[in-house]
C-alpha cells in the first residue's frame, strides 16, 4: 500500500513538474513573440522617419520649398541670435553714459562754484577742458555701440529677423550687429551656411516668378488676339481646313518685366514714405539700394521708434525684401531668355549670310 502511494505520488509529482516545465516553455515562447514584433515595429518606424526626412528634403529643395527653407532658416537664426546677444552681452553702455554725464555735470558745477564769474578766463578754460573730455568719452561709447537703447530693445525678434536676412542676402545694413564673441562667431558660421541657401532661393524663385508672369502674359496675349480675330472674322476660334491652330509660343518682352519691377518699387516707395515720414526720393533710394543688395544702412525702416508698430513695419519690410529679390531674379531670368533668343537669331542670320557668301563664291569660281 505504501509502495502504491509512493509510486502514485511520484507519478503525480512528475506530471506536475512536466506541466510546470511545459508552461514555462510556453511562457518563454509567448514572451519571445512580442520582442520580434517590437523589432519589426521599430524597423517600420525607422523606415517611416527616413522616408519622411527624404521627402522633406526633396520638397525643401524644390522651386517652391526653397522659399520655405529661407524663411525657416532666417526664423531659426533670429531666435538663436536673440538668445545669444541678450544673455551674453553684459556691457551696459546706457549706464556708462549716464554715469559719465552725471560726472560731467558735477565737474562743471564745481568749476562754476570755485571760480564763480569773477575769473572769467579761468572759468572758460576749465569748462572747455571738461566739455571736451566729456565729448571724447561719449564719442568712444558711441563707437562702442551706444545708441540710446537697451540690448533687449535692439534685439527684438523682428530686428533679429531683419539682421539674419541682411546677413544671408549680403545687404548688411549695419544698424544691428553682434557685440559678443559668441554672436560674432555665430554670424560667420551663419553667413557661410546661409549665403548658398539664398543663392538657391534666388535662382529657383526667379524661375517660379518668371513662369507665373509668362502664364499671365500668355493668357492676356491670347485673349487679346482672340478678340481681334473675332472682330475681324466674326468668329471666336481660328480654324483652317477644319483644324484649330495651335497657339504660338509667346515670349514676355523686356518692357513688361521692367514695368513689373518699376511697379514693385513704386509700391515700396509709397509704403515706406508714409510709414517712416521719409520723402519719396529717400524712400525710392532705400528700395533700390536694398533690392539690389547695396545696403548702405543710412535708411533702415523701423529704427526711428520702438514698439508694436515698429515691429509690424519690420515684418512687412522683411517680406517686401524677400519677395522683391525674387522679382529681381525674375527680371534677370526673363531678360536672359530674351537676350539668348536675340543672340540665337543673330547667330542664325550670320550663318545664313555666310552660307550665301560661300555659295556666291563657288558660283563665280
Amino acid at each position: 500500500m505504501a509502495k502504491d502511494i509512493t509510486s502514485l505520488s511520484g507519478s503525480q509529482i512528475g506530471k506536475c513538474k512536466g506541466g510546470q516545465s511545459k508552461s514555462r516553455s510556453d511562457a518563454y515562447s509567448r514572451m519571445s513573440v512580442p520582442s520580434k514584433a517590437s523589432s519589426y515595429s521599430g524597423d517600420d518606424r525607422a523606415t517611416v522617419v527616413k522616408s519622411f526626412c527624404r521627402y522633406l528634403l526633396e520638397f525643401l529643395f524644390t522651386q517652391v520649398g526653397v522659399g520655405g527653407l529661407v524663411v525657416c532658416y532666417t526664423v531659426c537664426g533670429a531666435i538663436a541670435f536673440q538668445a545669444i546677444e541678450i544673455t551674453e552681452e553684459t556691457d551696459d553702455l546706457i549706464e556708462k553714459v549716464s554715469v559719465r554725464r552725471s560726472a560731467a555735470v558735477s565737474e562743471l558745477w564745481n568749476i562754476t562754484n570755485h571760480f564763480n564769474t569773477l575769473n572769467r578766463g579761468q572759468w572758460d578754460n576749465r569748462t572747455h577742458v571738461a566739455i571736451a573730455a566729456y565729448q571724447a568719452d561719449i564719442i568712444h561709447l558711441v563707437l562702442a555701440g551706444y545708441d540710446g537703447h537697451t540690448v533687449a530693445e535692439r534685439w527684438t525678434f523682428p530686428a533679429s529677423l531683419m539682421f539674419t536676412l541682411s546677413v544671408i542676402t549680403t545687404i548688411g545694413y549695419g544698424n544691428t550687429a553682434p557685440r559678443t564673441p559668441y554672436g560674432k562667431i555665430a554670424t560667420m558660421l551663419y553667413a557661410v551656411l546661409g549665403i548658398p541657401v539664398y543663392i538657391l532661393y534666388f535662382r529657383n524663385m526667379g524661375k517660379v516668378f518668371a513662369n507665373v508672369l509668362k502664364w499671365i502674359y500668355r493668357n492676356i496675349y491670347n485673349w487679346t488676339m482672340r478678340r481681334k480675330n473675332a472682330v475681324r472674322y466674326s468668329v471666336m476660334e481660328k480654324e483652317v481646313d477644319g483644324q484649330a491652330i495651335e497657339e504660338e509660343e509667346v515670349l514676355v518682352p523686356s518692357t513688361v518685366s521692367i514695368i513689373v519691377m518699376v511697379v514693385y518699387l513704386i509700391i515700396g516707395t509709397i509704403m515706406f514714405a508714409e510709414w517712416e515720414n521719409w520723402n519719396y526720393l529717400d524712400s525710392a533710394y532705400f528700395c533700390v539700394t536694398s533690392l539690389l543688395k547695396i545696403g548702405f544702412g543710412d535708411f533702415v525702416p523701423g529704427t526711428s521708434a520702438y514698439g508694436e508698430a515698429s515691429h509690424a513695419k519690420l515684418y512687412i519690410d522683411y517680406f517686401y525684401l524677400l519677395f522683391g529679390m525674387g522679382v529681381v531674379a525674375m527680371n534677370y531670368y526673363l531678360l536672359k531668355e530674351e537676350v539668348m533668343l536675340r543672340v540665337n537669331k543673330i547667330r542664325k542670320k550670320i550663318r545664313e549670310a555666310s552660307a550665301k557668301v560661300r555659295y556666291a563664291i563657288r558660283r563665280r569660281a
